[in-house]
């Protein structure tokens, strides 16, 4: 959070005849909002619901966990109207996210007020300090943030606190706030279980000694790597957040020695036997912090690490490329975007080897879009220089 607040990243209302403001922050950089009320037990769903379909913001001074209630309720009436699917896959999928981007607004209007302290004043609320001290940092003043966001700031200390277990590495990753979290494991394993490149070494060795793991979000990709024996990596990212969620678990799994966590930048400095990279495998611009982790704009990452991997890797070395075909699926990329990609970054195609998801959500029908994820398969793409 900031240091200093202007009037207009500020909220105000009415409490009890007396004018009152606050600090407004949100991750989704959504702006404060114009009309704020006061809302409280008394409060009927279907007049919160209208009310926030309209642009007003409700400030909530009852009891929390007539909060969460109240905010089930609310989204239980954004999706009864929420519109059908196209006739198509790519239809249906812009749909669906209108009718996420929507839910979000609508629901982000249910807002509550964290103290100076980050402590939340109401009857029966839960210990939310640690929680938003980790995500929002030091506290400043008295600030509102949407109900929404708060619960997703407590849930992401739950997942840092508890950690994500990997199979691969035989110990857990705990994701930060803002940081996506590996829960699809299809893509952790398919480096755990790849041929390493075994490029010749001057001394006569053949095992590769340096790997860059681009965009390593928690580390997890950099941690099996160097349980894989690599000697040395460089493991880069472009969010700070992303960066001390790496550095925390590498210190963690006792791998600081041999990783080096660099950025914000896509490339470290150098060349590497081994360049791995797993970007957000769909095209399109992120609405939250959680699908910057899905959602690549312009496919600008994914460009980025083929341009460069040429003149980034030592002679005989590798590019590693994890990416799963639901863009293809859903009509986001053509089928033959990719390979052409490829082929126009000086780049060949060693080798490719196929993984299906086993998350939820492909087995779940209810999911608007199943048909593709039931299709979806990950790719493990190794490159090399033309």
């Amino acid at each position: 959070m900031p240091d200093t607040v202007s009037d207009t990243d500020r909220i105000h209302w009415t409490d009890e005849a007396t004018a009152r403001s606050a600090r407004w922050h949100s991750e989704n950089a959504a702006p404060p909002l114009r009309r704020v009320v006061v809302a409280d037990d008394r409060t009927k769903a279907d007049t919160a619901y209208r009310l926030a379909c309209e642009g007003t913001g409700l400030l909530w001074r009852g009891d929390f966990h007539n909060a969460r209630q109240l905010l089930q309720a609310m989204g239980r009436r954004v999706d009864r109207k929420a519109p059908r699917g196209g006739d198509n896959l790519a239809d249906a999928f812009r749909a669906h996210r209108r009718a996420r981007r929507h839910r979000a607004r609508v629901l982000g209007r249910l807002m509550v007020l964290l103290d100076a302290g980050h402590r939340l004043d109401l009857r029966r609320a839960p210990d939310v300090r640690q929680a938003c001290a980790e995500a929002y940092g030091p506290p400043v003043e008295p600030t509102a943030v949407s109900l929404t966001e708060l619960l997703g700031v407590v849930g992401a200390h739950e997942w840092r606190r508890r950690g994500v277990e990997i199979p691969a590495l035989g110990a857990r990753i705990h994701p930060h706030y803002g940081v996506f979290a590996p829960v699809r494991g299809e893509y952790v394993d398919l480096v755990a279980r790849a041929r390493l490149p075994e490029p010749r070494h001057a001394s006569g060795g053949t095992a590769p000694r340096t790997a860059f793991d681009l965009g390593t979000g928690t580390g997890v990709l950099a941690a099996v790597l160097a349980r894989r024996g690599i000697e040395r990596i460089a493991a880069t990212d472009i969010s700070p957040r992303a960066l001390a969620c790496a550095q925390d678990n590498v210190h963690r799994l006792g791998y600081a020695d041999r990783i080096d966590i660099a950025g914000p930048s896509l490339f470290p400095p150098g060349r590497a036997h081994l360049v791995v990279c797993n970007p957000p495998w769909l095209p399109g611009s992120p609405t939250s912090t959680v699908e910057q982790g899905v959602y690549d704009p312009d496919s600008g990452m994914l460009r980025s690490f083929l341009t460069g991997l040429a003149d980034r890797l030592e002679p005989g070395g590798e590019g590693w490329l994890l990416l799963s075909d639901l863009a293809e699926l859903l009509g986001l990329r053509r089928p033959d975007e990719l390979p052409d990609l490829i082929h126009s970054a000086g780049l060949r195609i060693l080798d490719s080897t196929h993984t299906t998801p086993t998350h939820p959500k492909a087995r779940d029908s209810k999911d608007p879009l199943h048909q593709a994820r039931a299709q979806e398969t990950t790719t493990l793409w190794r490159l090399s220089p033309a």
